[in-house]
């Protein structure tokens, strides 16, 4: 496995990925940078429709050309500029290098045909398995994920699985080749708690023991917070804070950030007391209003927030914020922090 010089596997910079629709275009990211280093595991948060997926989409070049279209940016995975690519060569890198478990099992799986014959394609196309190699893989690989007598449920189809033992299998058709970097899309939505927390372990695991490099997409910011080392908060197809885990957790430097922290269910609430929620709806990104996209929905905007737009402020040499009073909200969130640790 290679990487540049700093350990770094992926470089996004400056992406931007329109789609052309009868209201107009919509910018479902517009202007997302990040690094991810070898082994490191970054978190990227935000409501529905902030712009994860499409991000993670456009990295994989999955964007469906039309109606969507990735307009600038750079995509570098080891060196390789994935923008340049051909759709062959994409091919290559997509699925072998770098994996994706995608959101719905039920819909990324072909519920025609047997896990066995899903599984044992990647392998046959990508590591150029013979057909028992192959299968014998997929065997290894449903035992590796947790799944119990893996020899005869190989045969199965996806109906015959539960919602969690399908994610599992999706994760090990993601892992089947080795990947450098995964790509994990809300891989615990509509699992019941217990198996949220199997399959959060499962890829702590298997990243821990592979060295793998892992994006995390999840609206849950209490499913991140022991997953991540770093996490990146999307609204409206933009990063509106970019910092280490615990830093952000402890001290938000963005409304926004603060607002979905306070929206995590806390076990010491008050019994019958109402529980939080940001106010209003993220705006349509066809229509963007003026200044922060945030503005209508926060507690403390001011004139200057529906005038202009925010800047990109850094807070210290990792933690960023988009935000007019990010240096403010930063110092309130140390205040806020010392005074619940006395």
């Amino acid at each position: 496995m290679s990487t540049n010089g700093n350990g770094t596997i992926l470089t996004v910079k400056d992406l931007r990925t329109y789609f052309n629709t009868e209201d107009g275009v919509v910018k479902a990211v517009d202007g997302i940078s990040f690094d991810l280093k070898k082994g490191e595991t970054l978190g990227i948060v935000g409501e529905s429709g902030s712009g994860k997926s499409v991000t993670n989409l456009s990295v994989m070049r999955l964007i469906p050309e039309p109606p969507g279209k990735i307009v600038n940016g750079d995509i570098i995975f080891n060196g390789i500029d994935v923008r340049a690519l051909s759709i062959d060569e994409v091919r290559k890198i997509r699925g072998k290098r770098i994996a994706m478990i995608f959101q719905d099992p039920m819909t990324s799986l072909n519920p025609f045909l047997k896990i066995s014959t899903q599984l044992m394609e990647v392998t046959k196309l990508h590591l150029g398995h013979s057909k028992a190699e192959a299968r014998e893989h997929a065997i290894k690989m449903l035992e590796t994920v947790g799944i119990p007598d893996a020899e005869s449920r190989v045969d199965g189809y996806p109906h015959e699985f539960s919602g969690g033992m399908r994610q599992r299998v999706m994760i090990a058709m993601a892992l089947s080749c080795d990947p450098e970097l995964l790509i994990a899309d809300e891989p615990t939505t509509a699992l019941d708690v217990t198996i949220q927390a199997q399959i959060l372990e499962l890829i702590k695991s298997l990243k821990s023991r592979m060295g793998t490099s892992v994006i995390l997409i999840t609206h849950d910011l209490g499913v991140v917070a022991g997953m991540t080392d770093k996490i990146i908060v999307m609204y409206a197809g933009k990063v509106f804070e970019q910092a280490p885990t615990g830093e952000l957790f402890s001290t938000p430097a963005n409304p926004y950030t603060k607002g979905l922290l306070r929206s995590v269910p806390d076990p010491a609430h008050e019994q019958g007391a109402p529980l939080y929620q940001i106010p209003g709806l993220p705006p349509d990104v066809a229509r963007l209003p003026p200044g922060c996209p945030f503005a209508e929905r926060c507690d403390r905007a001011e004139d200057i927030c529906t005038r202009e737009y925010p800047p990109f402020v850094q807070i210290n040499e990792h933690h960023h914020s988009l935000c007019h009073f990010a240096e403010e909200v930063y110092a309130e969130s140390q205040q806020e922090r010392a005074v619940s640790t006395v």
